[in-house]
């Protein structure tokens, strides 16, 4: 029996899921979670040889998530279902140890098939979204233009943001437009707009 751990955060998803898995004759969902943090709990609890992810959940997202689950319960391999179809999220996903990729509008029966394939030692990718994702390239965002620029996405001032990462506005000038250059964009809001589309932030 494949033990798995379902994470979303839409409740009538995250039931529709375990619905559909507990109907294959060899899959258990052995725990549930609402967002990111609860899921990392909950798969240090029981142990499931799966932990299924959704990207988007509050606090804690999937990636962050999976990163723990990889290094907290070491024998549980992570598998990311996503609505967003994203090249960076992809790349994100392999390097925070994900052996599974998925978007949510593939059918059912391929998820309850990937689940055998991951826990029989396979890496499942959506081919779509893994030619997209070698196509698009690396992420060009430094770590500190990444953090500048998830500080700019409510609008904050440049004083703001310097104050919340303890920088000097003129640094945070720096980083922004070097990154409104790397996203090729005209300003600060369309290089946010095309640093989420790419998944890079």
């Amino acid at each position: 029996m494949i033990r798995v751990m379902l994470a979303e955060d839409q409740g009538m998803v995250r039931g529709a899921l375990a619905s559909l898995l507990g109907l294959e004759p060899d899959i258990e969902v052995a725990g549930e979670a609402a967002d990111g943090e609860e899921a990392v709990a909950v798969a240090a609890e029981v142990r499931p040889d799966i932990a299924l992810l959704d990207i988007e959940m509050p606090g804690m997202d999937g990636l962050a998530a999976c990163a723990s689950i990889t290094r907290q319960v070491p024998g549980c391999r992570v598998m990311i279902l996503t609505t967003f179809g994203r090249p960076g999220y992809l790349r994100t996903a392999m390097e925070a140890g994900a052996s599974a990729f998925l978007v949510k509008d593939s059918p059912a029966r391929e998820l309850a098939a990937a689940i055998r394939r991951v826990h029989a030692g396979e890496r499942v990718i959506d081919p779509g979204l893994a030619a997209a994702a070698l196509s698009a390239g690396p992420n060009p965002l430094s770590a500190r233009e990444r953090d500048v620029l998830a500080a700019a996405v409510d609008g904050s001032t440049i004083g703001d943001i310097a104050g919340k990462l303890h920088l000097s506005e003129g640094t945070v000038r720096n980083y922004l437009s070097s990154a409104i250059q790397k996203t090729h964009a005209r300003n600060r809001i369309e290089a946010v707009q095309r640093a989420k589309a790419q998944g890079w932030l």
